[in-house]
């Protein structure tokens, strides 16, 4: 393959490239691909979509409870890292629904009940959700509510609240379930959204890969072109050789008479 070849080989490898690089926000932001989607602003879509906000700050957002910070994806191990902007993990923990969302605790979560005290009860109330006359706790759920405290809510979690684990992203760990293929029994009322969602983030990427067959049947059809035009070029040069010679033997016979 000769020079002209090479480069457009190298031109249309690049366009590749350009369709299957993944996005991100601002030059320090994550790589964003499949099934992640970004947009410029978040939406109440509670599946795939992420947004920035500053800029370089990934944000995905889950309706009825609000924003979180995506401080890290790993494609290989399915694991979103988020951080609460607000600093209060058990707050999410107290109020994120992921029932109807494809993610849930990338850690084993337990049943934890919430109570709200009005005065201080033996062990360590959170301090991003206690204030002036109320003290909240998480406790086993078989422990008896005493009479100063009352029930907020018992929910699943990774854990229960503890003053070393008070780093508001610890837990913050959620996987994902990939949609359902249209071949697959459906177990859940979700089967026609989440299967709209697999074709968007699954079929779509095929296109570069078609881009590039394109580029590459295109290259070879030109490389053939040029290969018949060689051959064609030297067939003509061969037969103008033979005709040289043809009539230089004529002249031959002519001069020695």
């Amino acid at each position: 393959m000769n020079t002209p070849f090479i480069f457009i080989f190298i031109f249309f490898f690049i366009l590749f490239l350009s369709y299957t690089e993944a996005t991100k926000c601002g030059s320090k932001g994550l790589n964003i691909k499949s099934p992640f989607t970004l947009s410029p602003h978040h939406n109440n879509d509670p599946n795939f979509n992420l947004y920035c906000q500053n800029t370089n700050t990934t944000m995905i957002h889950f309706p009825f409870y609000g924003t979180l910070v995506v401080k890290s994806i790993s494609y290989n191990t399915r694991k979103l890292n988020l951080i609460d902007p607000k600093s209060c993990v058990h707050e999410v923990f107290l109020n994120l629904n992921l029932s109807l969302t494809p993610f849930r605790y990338y850690y084993v979560v337990k049943n934890y009940t919430y109570l709200n005290c009005s005065v201080p009860i033996n062990g360590n109330s959170i301090p991003c959700l206690s204030g002036y006359g109320h003290h909240v706790y998480t406790v086993k759920p078989s422990v008896k509510v005493p009479d100063s405290c009352r029930a907020i809510k018992t929910v699943e979690i990774p854990f229960g609240y503890s003053s070393y684990l008070s780093d508001n992203s610890f837990g913050l760990g959620l996987t994902w379930e990939l949609p359902k293929r249209d071949d697959e029994d459906a177990d859940d009322g979700f089967e026609e959204e989440r299967t709209w969602v697999h074709l968007t983030t699954k079929k779509v990427p095929m296109i570069p890969g078609l881009v590039l067959l394109a580029a590459v049947a295109m290259v070879m059809k030109m490389k053939i072109l040029y290969t018949k035009k060689m051959l064609v070029s030297n067939e003509d040069m061969e037969n103008q050789f033979s005709e040289d010679l043809l009539a230089q033997q004529h002249k031959i016979p002519q001069a020695l008479e």
